[in-house]
């Protein structure tokens, strides 16, 4: 499924598009690159960015930590591939004022701030595995979740 437009990847679908020993690789990188050749403007955020560090250079069991020689190849590669959104004044408006709208708290607050980041830059759709916790925000976003792509 895909969507036209600008789309925003979240971290859990850049993750498995990028990391061959992720589970679902193959479908998140072949979701990618669909909306990529469907001529979509592909979106990550900084907070996407410190998320992905974050996974990547921790010891996981199918994973082996990158180094930071690695780490920062991916990210530059990642700053040519698509647009970064950066945090602003108007992100943490539609932020708070998802906080009014919908009851979210603790981890939540990273989802929320992925849609507020997208209401900032007007990007209408999210590419994520994580759709129980994003359906709050669909009459906000349209969700492309990863798990329905067949390979």
């Amino acid at each position: 499924m895909t969507t036209g437009g600008d789309t925003f990847l979240d971290t859990n679908v850049l993750l498995r598009a990028t990391l061959p020993a992720m589970p679902l690789h193959r479908e998140a990188a072949d979701l990618v690159s669909a909306q990529r050749t469907r001529g979509d403007v592909l979106w990550i955020s900084r907070q996407v960015i410190r998320e992905y560090i974050a996974v990547v250079t921790r010891p996981q069991t199918f994973l082996t930590p990158l180094s930071a020689t690695e780490v920062i190849a991916q990210i530059q590669t990642f700053e040519r591939l698509f647009i970064v959104a950066d945090d602003t004044a108007q992100v943490t408006a539609h932020l708070l004022a998802l906080l009014r709208e919908h009851s979210t708290g603790g981890k939540q607050i990273h989802d929320a701030n992925i849609v507020a980041t997208m209401l900032a830059y007007g990007i209408s759709t999210l590419l994520t595995q994580n759709v129980d916790d994003m359906q709050r925000f669909t009459g906000k976003i349209t969700i492309v979740p990863l798990h329905t792509v067949r390979s």
